[in-house]
Order: C-alpha cells, then structure tokens, then sequence
C-alpha cells in the first residue's frame, strides 16, 4: 500500500521533498492499490520541512522521526501499514506555523488546495472512496474541502478548532458522512478559538461545543455515558486521566480501532448516534469539580 507525502503551496498541491510532477506519481499509486483514499490533516504548528514540525515526518508518517509523547503514528493506528488492500494513504501538509491568525487563513487557503486534489484523484480513480481525517485547525481544512468538493464520503474531525456555522454551510447538502469527535478536555482551547479568532456569526461556538446535522454525529470522548455505550458496541476506550488535553482524540488508547471501523463502513454512524447521548454535557463540568465556581469571564452558558 503506498503512501504519499503531499503539502499545500501557493502554486497547488506538491509532493513533499521531491521534483517529480504529482499527478503521474498519484496515478501509479492509485493504481498500485484499489483501495480507499484515506487522507490525514494536521492541526495548528505543523509546518512541512520544519526539523521538527514536519508533518509528514511525525505524526502523519509511518515511522515518526521525533519522539513525544504527542507522536504517535496516525497511518499504523489507522491501519494503513504498507499491505496491499489497505488504499492510499495520504499525509497532507500545510503551513501552520506563525500566529493564529495566520494559520488560520492558511487553513483555509489549504481547503481550497485539498479539495483540488480530491478532483485530480477523482479524475484518476472515479468512485474511490475518499476518507479525511484531521485534528484541530486540520478541521478548517477538511470541511473546506468538503464545501467545494462532492467526493468525500467520511471525516473524522478531532477536537475541530472551527466554529459550528461554518461547519454547518460546508456540510449542507453533502453526503459527507463526519464523526465530530470532541470533549470537554478541550474547553480552553475551544474558549480561546473563541475570543481571539473571528466567528462566522455573532456569538458563535466551536464544533466542541456539539453541533446536530442529518450527517454529523457528536462523540465527546470524555463522557460516561458515552464511553458505556462505545463499550457496549465492542469498543472499549479508556477513560480520560486529565482535566485539559487538546491532543486526546488521537492519544487515548482504544481511539483508532473506532476510527478504522467508521472509515471502513463496520459501524454506520447512524447506528453510533441512536447510541451516544442526544446531548453533550456543558462546557467547564470537567473543570468545575476541581475549581468550584468559574471565574465571571469563563462562566459561558
């Protein structure tokens, strides 16, 4: 199963470290294995070519180059490990290093590239299925490329640093089937995308905060009830042993073996929505119990 290393620029999507043209190199992959398209978006500070940062050489590689505790390798976990069957995999990266702002922007931008590339392999392939997976700003990219894209059939967002409005115009009207993973170890990055980035409309949450659409499903990681019924459904995750964690969707043990299932078609997401909770619980009651009453400017409804 081969894997690609591709990366955002200005002039377009581009194979990471390497001359050759793209579209001969994605033809030859794309033949070399039927299988799905399965494409992986990392989230704010990753940078292609950073010695350290670098996407495609850490948690979106194979065999990550630097060890952390934050590294683990998406492609294993996803169980695209180099067997024929397996598809495509895809590490694609984009500029997401400098401020916030920037990076923001940059998502956006990356969106755009990505859901050009979605084209080429749909020209190259027709009808392969096309999974994304992202984390964090990764969302933004993802649900970019959803809006301008007809020809991606699942997403796996993790702890998604987008707001709900933009989500929602990016999913209406498509089949893109998403699985909004949050949990309420990720409040205080949600409530800081919240105050310092610009919200599409006045007062508007992120994805963390849940979201209900025809084909999203919310899992918030870190709920009981939640976790039971994931257990009872043949996937036990361990519970959370942190309060704030912005990494969790991807660290916790047991995450992956959902995942693969979801990309896979073995677990219809409407068959996980009837059973997770209708609701998520509220924002800070991971905090609360430690920090009894919640500062006034933290004190969100």
């Amino acid at each position: 199963m081969p894997m690609l290393r591709i990366t955002a620029t200005l002039e377009g999507a581009q194979l990471h470290g390497a001359s050759a043209a793209l579209r001969p190199v994605l033809r030859h992959a794309l033949a070399v294995d039927p299988g799905p398209v399965t494409v992986m978006i990392h989230g704010y500070k990753y940078l292609p070519g950073h010695p350290l940062h670098c996407p495609h050489e850490t948690i979106q590689s194979r065999l990550p180059k630097r060890q952390h505790r934050r590294v683990v390798s998406w492609p294993r976990h996803l169980g695209l490990r180099g067997q024929r069957g397996e598809g495509l995999g895809i590490s694609f990266g984009w500029g997401a290093r400098g401020s916030l702002w920037a990076a923001h922007g940059a998502a956006w931008q990356a969106g755009a590239v990505l859901a050009d590339l979605l084209e080429v392999i749909a020209q190259l392939a027709p009808g392969r299925p096309v999974h994304l997976v992202a984390h964090s700003m990764g969302a933004r990219v993802a649900l970019r490329a959803i809006s301008l894209s007809p020809h991606v059939q699942t997403a796996i967002l993790m702890s998604g640093a987008e707001f709900c409005a933009t989500a929602r115009g990016s999913l209406q009207g498509k089949l893109t089937q998403v699985l909004n993973v949050t949990s309420r170890e990720n409040d205080l990055f949600d409530y800081g995308i919240e105050r310092l980035l610009p919200a599409p409309v006045p007062g508007d949450r992120t994805l963390g905060h849940g979201l209900s659409l025809p084909n999203l499903v919310t899992l918030q990681l870190d709920d009981d009830r939640s976790l039971h019924a994931l257990r009872t459904l043949g996937f036990p995750i361990k519970a959370p042993e942190k309060r704030i964690c912005h990494w969790s969707p991807y660290l916790r043990p047991g995450v992956f073996p959902l995942y693969r299932a979801v990309l896979a078609g073995r677990l219809p997401l409407p068959m996980l929505a009837s059973a997770l909770p209708a609701q998520t619980t509220p924002r800070w009651s991971r905090l609360r119990p430690r920090l009894g009453k919640m500062p006034p400017g933290l004190a969100l409804p």
